[in-house]
């Protein structure tokens, strides 16, 4: 009997530091051509990445690499922070990045994208639109009235009629934010990752 790899992560799946470096090489390759696939541009300053489950295990084991983490404790933290962005069937999850690079840039576009974590959606072939909605676990740290944050976690529920609509039509992925009007047409590599997330 086959059975489904959970999606969620736990202290079993990351490996301690040593057994890590071992695998580190071919696995973030690996990850890098995955995340290919998955990373939409929107114009000129904003990415989104959509996560899984091995973006997220890079993620924690990046982590921890750096930092040292090496009790269960520690670790256990991180995977508790990062897991609600590895989607469930019916979702994506994503991470937003404003890309700014410099001083003058961050005090011209943070006040002005105020609110563009809410400004995120697929406009499917039949009309219909997913919208983002901020992860709620960081919603409270990320979300400020007068400036916004580089990063920002969000999700997208889609209903069974919405995912067959991504998988027959297609999708754009669109900034709807006043100040930032962007949009960009989902490639068929991009369409094989997300519809992988959201079927079972």
């Amino acid at each position: 009997m086959n059975t489904l790899t959970p999606r969620k992560l736990t202290l079993s799946d990351i490996a301690d530091v040593r057994a890590y470096e071992r695998e580190r090489e071919e696995f973030k390759a690996r990850v890098l051509s995955l995340k290919e696939r998955r990373r939409l541009s929107l114009g000129t300053i904003v990415s989104v990445m959509f996560e899984n489950r091995e973006t997220i295990r890079y993620q924690i084991q990046e982590m921890a690499r750096v930092e040292r983490l090496s009790t269960d404790e520690e670790i256990q933290g991180e995977i508790d922070i990062y897991n609600p962005m590895i989607p469930e069937p019916g979702q994506l999850c994503a991470t937003l990045f404003i890309e700014l690079t410099s001083e003058g840039q961050l005090q011209e576009w943070l006040p002005k994208l105020v609110g563009i974590e809410d400004t995120i959606v697929f406009r499917l072939a039949n009309g219909r639109e997913v919208a983002a909605k901020t992860e709620a676990q960081h919603e409270s740290q990320l979300t400020r009235d007068y400036v916004t944050a580089a990063v920002h976690y969000v999700q997208f529920e889609f209903s069974g009629d919405d995912i067959e609509a991504l998988a027959q039509g297609g999708a754009v992925l669109a900034c709807n934010h006043p100040d930032y009007l962007e949009e960009i047409n989902l490639s068929s590599a991009n369409l094989a990752e997300f519809l992988g997330d959201l079927r079972p």
